[in-house]
């Protein structure tokens, strides 16, 4: 069985990582989500809030046979735990390219088994990112094109319990 590992923070899942996720789920037999716990950075969602959005958006979506997780440390380990045969990213525009290009040549020196394997987001969400998302939401604009009605009301519930203020208008 070719297992892959779709890891991402999801802060977050929007319609681009969708797309990714849908197109690499075709091409094996087997696709993991892994929500990264990354200390470095401050999510607006805790790894477990993140989990369950996943979740909530693929069944929304229809999306059924994917695996979500949680994990921190290496990702290398990660894909090693889970059996995977490939790392799969995402790619929006040329910016993405260096960074990912880095982390692919790092975990191919990490264990050179296992195989990154970029795809492009549709044109359509090539400017999208879940920062976008979450800053288009606490000005009270409309992010239904951009995450599943879950995401929205996840986002809304969660800009209301840290008090910030939503426009009601734009839900």
């Amino acid at each position: 069985m070719r297992i892959a590992l779709y890891p991402g923070s999801f802060d977050p899942i929007t319609y681009g990582h969708i797309d990714v996720l849908r197109r690499a789920k075709r091409l094996f037999d087997k696709l993991i989500v892994a929500v990264v716990e990354n200390p470095r950075k401050t999510p607006l969602f805790t790894a477990e809030e993140r989990k369950k959005l996943v979740e909530e958006a693929l069944a929304e979506e229809g999306i059924c046979g994917v695996e979500v997780i949680t994990y921190s440390g290496l990702l290398i380990e990660c894909a090693k735990k889970v059996g995977a045969v490939a790392v799969v990213r995402g790619l929006r525009a040329t910016s993405d390219f260096d960074y990912e290009f880095q982390l692919a040549l790092t975990n191919r020196d990490l264990d050179s088994e296992i195989e990154t394997v970029f795809l492009m987001t549709a044109g359509q969400y090539s400017f999208l990112s879940s920062s976008i998302v979450k800053e288009v939401k606490l000005y009270g604009g409309d992010v239904s094109k951009f995450v599943p009605r879950c995401v929205e009301r996840a986002l809304e519930a969660k800009f209301k319990a840290l008090g910030a203020k939503v426009n009601p208008h734009a839900l």
